[in-house]
């Protein structure tokens, strides 16, 4: 009987594929076999930083002299159209959340053993209620539920929120980025973070200013920590 039952869900996996074929993120292939997130040419492709082994990575740079940052680090690079730049057009824009989940696990698994697994929750940068209205969900979340579960860390949402509504960084200059996000996030539940070193998560990073105003409220409490995951580094030319 189970080998009838794994032969029938064999079949009708493969008949779900003929309708419904599952598609690389990156380049939009149709995903083989035992071809999971990406396909074989775009996972052997893909842009890994590799900053998790580097404590003075771009990502950690960025924060120099700026917010004391314990550990920064970022999975792959975004370059402006490179087809891997689909995937967070994917997660952000397109409401593949699976996707950003099963990049948040996959990373998670690559930093096993560093000193990211120290930290003692996971937190995403919060999105201003009003967009996460319209948009209907916070990328940097659905990443940060990935990464909790391949790090066995608690994932916690509302102890930091966004109190002022900004427009978007895509197109501003770094002294302009910095200028639209300050004094944008207030924390709400400081008891829950004291003393704790919280994993602070978003989608990309370029110049930091975003993640440096969502890491200043969360060190004013007392005796806390903060480290940085991306899930892509950007350079803004």
């Amino acid at each position: 009987m189970k080998y009838l039952r794994d032969k029938l869900s064999v079949m009708g996996e493969s008949l779900a594929g003929l309708f419904f074929p599952r598609l690389c993120p990156a380049c939009s292939g149709v995903l083989y076999g035992n071809e999971s997130i990406l396909c074989l040419k775009c996972n052997c492709e893909f842009p890994r930083t590799g900053f998790h082994l580097d404590p003075a990575n771009d990502t950690a740079r960025l924060f120099w002299g700026r917010v004391m940052i314990k550990n920064a680090a970022s999975f792959f690079f975004y370059q402006k159209g490179s087809r891997f730049q689909n995937i967070i057009h994917k997660v952000k824009y397109h409401n593949c959340r699976h996707l950003g989940m099963e990049m948040g696990r996959w990373y998670g698994h690559e930093l096993v053993n560093t000193p990211f697994c120290h930290a003692d929750l996971i937190h995403p940068v919060p999105l201003h209620v009003r967009k996460q209205r319209k948009r209907g969900y916070n990328q940097s979340e659905l990443i940060a539920k990935g990464l909790s579960e391949s790090l066995s860390l608690p994932m916690e949402t509302g102890l930091v929120e966004r109190v002022m509504y900004t427009d978007t960084q895509t197109r501003k200059s770094k002294y302009e980025r910095w200028s639209n996000v300050e004094g944008i996030f207030r924390v709400i539940h400081p008891e829950k973070l004291k003393n704790k070193h919280v994993l602070l998560v978003d989608d990309v990073v370029t110049t930091g200013s975003t993640l440096e105003a969502c890491a200043a409220p969360i060190l004013s409490v007392e005796g806390t920590q903060v480290s940085i995951l991306t899930l892509a580094y950007a350079k803004l030319w």
